[in-house]
Formats: structure tokens, C-alpha cells, sequence
């Protein structure tokens, strides 16, 4: 029996294209909606060997998937699809937006112009509220494009640098506010082992411990394991174990009250508590130390 042969990946000029690039430019821009309703607005797995392409939702929705990565668009948004990324899109009948191609050694240009490897990079960004200034440079991107005036190329080429510094700024924002971004997991792991520092005798449920905070007790639970690599529950008990040992090593305390400053209901149930947490009774762990 033979091997079913995988099917490559197509590799397109533009989208379903394989022949020759279509204009002598280094830029092709054209709108979401002429060459989506082509396709039944969905643009299937294939990647650009020569080109990079910056998509522009500007309303309507989409699924915009590079590579492994997702993102479902319902606002304002730019993809950047650098050159030899699989990609495919999904759009709703409404979409409007553009679709702006870049030949490689125009791409390459940019990037040598500006320093930055914005154009190589995968990435999704929110418009927000520079939608107004997004809108005004791809719309009159795309009359330039569309229309042979003198200054054409000089033109197309000052709309395309604008648009790519643009790119660069939101990049570098991203990864500025991605450095100084606490990191909100953390902050609430040092506010849980605060309280339980002044409260751990009281033996309250880790349910007390999370509605103060804010949280669930599953995230609770789970970002103690992500940076301490034990549950609340366990971070509990090694709290009482340190000081149970601490009272039985440097105390002349019974048994007893070490159970009772600790906040147990009996010793026996201390003893057992101990034991499982230590693999020794109080008396053993004493006489050894």
C-alpha cells in the first residue's frame, strides 16, 4: 500500500495567484471585500514566498490565523504577515478594511530604514483610537495606488515609511508595557503569604484567603504552583510545620501547648498533622534536635 503524499502548503504571489507579480510596483493595495467575496470570504492555508502583507480590518469580523496563532477580530485591527508564514483568514460578509502586499526587497528596505524587524514578525494590533489616522493613511494609500499622478512612486513609498514607523512605535509600546507590567500573579502569591503570616494559627480555609484577595480559589491554587511550586493548601501547612518545629527545638513547651499556640483543636490531632508533614512525632523530632 502506498503512502498518501502530503499536500504542500501552496505558495501564491497574491491570493490564488501564481503567476507573475500583477504590477511593476513593489506595492499592491486592494480592499478585504474585492478579493475576499471572491473566495466565500475565506482565504484558505497558503503562504507568500516573496512578499509580506499587512492587513487592515477596519470594521466587520475576522479570524486571522498566522502560523499557530489566532486572533479573532471584532474592532479595529492591523495583521502583519511576514513573508513565508502560512496563513489563512476568515471574514465576515460585512468586513471592510485593506490589504496592503509588500515585495520582499521593499520590506527588507523598511526594516534596514527604521531598525526594526517589524515587518518579519507576526503580530496583531489593536487599533483603538488611532482608527481616524489608520483609515486616512490606508484610504489615501489606496487612491495613490489606484490613480497614475505624477510623484506616484515618491508618494506611495513617504505612505508606506509613515505607515511602517507607525508599526515600529506600536511595536516598541508593546514591549515596553510588557517590561513594566507587574506581574499581577506575583502580587497576589506575596499578598496570600503576607496574611497567612499573621493568620496562619487561625487555620482559615483557602476560600477566606482568596475572596480577600479577589480571586477564585482554583487561581489561587494555581498560580501558588506556578511560582512557589505548592498549593495554598501546602504553603499552609509548611507555615504551621516551620513553626511547630521552631517551638519544639527553641520552647520548653509541651506537646500540649505547642498543639495550642498553633491552634489545633487536640494534640493528637497535632501529632498526626505533624507526623504526616515530617515523617516523625513532635517527641521524636524534638529528642533528635
Amino acid at each position: 500500500m502506498s503512502k498518501a503524499l502530503a499536500i504542500p502548503v501552496p505558495v501564491f504571489k497574491l491570493y490564488g495567484e501564481t503567476g507573475a507579480w500583477p504590477t511593476p510596483d513593489l506595492i499592491h493595495c486592494e480592499s478585504i471585500p474585492e478579493r475576499s467575496q471572491l473566495h466565500g470570504w475565506e482565504i484558505k492555508p497558503h503562504r507568500h514566498s516573496d512578499l509580506v502583507q499587512l492587513l487592515y480590518v477596519q470594521a466587520g469580523q475576522a479570524s486571522l490565523k498566522v502560523e499557530d496563532v489566532v486572533n479573532h477580530v471584532d474592532s479595529s485591527s492591523l495583521q502583519v504577515v511576514p513573508a513565508l508564514s502560512v496563513h489563512t483568514f476568515t471574514f465576515s460578509e460585512d468586513v471592510q478594511g485593506y490589504v496592503l502586499s509588500l515585495a520582499q526587497p521593499l520590506a527588507e528596505q523598511l526594516g534596514d530604514l527604521l531598525n526594526s524587524p517589524v515587518l518579519t514578525t507576526a503580530a496583531c494590533y489593536s487599533i483603538g483610537t488611532e482608527r481616524p489616522y489608520l483609515d486616512t493613511l490606508f484610504s489615501t494609500l489606496a487612491r495613490e495606488y489606484n490613480q497614475q499622478q505624477s510623484g506616484r512612486d515618491a508618494m506611495l513609498q513617504s505612505l508606506i515609511t509613515v505607515l511602517s514607523v507607525w508599526l515600529s512605535r506600536q511595536k516598541q509600546a508593546s514591549l515596553l508595557a510588557r517590561t513594566e507590567q507587574p506581574d499581577r500573579g506575583r502580587e497576589y502569591v506575596q499578598a496570600f503569604t503576607r496574611t497567612l503570616e499573621s493568620r496562619f494559627r487561625e487555620h482559615l480555609p483557602i476560600e477566606h484567603y482568596a475572596a480577600t484577595l479577589g480571586i477564585s480559589t482554583a487561581h489561587l491554587n494555581a498560580l501558588c504552583r506556578r511560582l512557589s511550586g505548592h498549593s495554598a493548601l501546602q504553603m499552609i501547612n509548611q507555615r504551621l510545620l516551620l513553626e511547630a518545629k521552631r517551638d519544639l527545638v527553641y520552647t520548653t513547651m509541651t506537646i500540649g501547648q505547642v498543639s495550642d499556640t498553633l491552634g489545633f483543636s487536640d494534640p493528637a490531632y497535632f501529632s498526626r498533622f505533624f507526623k504526616r508533614g515530617t515523617g516523625q512525632s513532635p517527641k521524636q523530632f524534638r529528642v533528635q534536635r
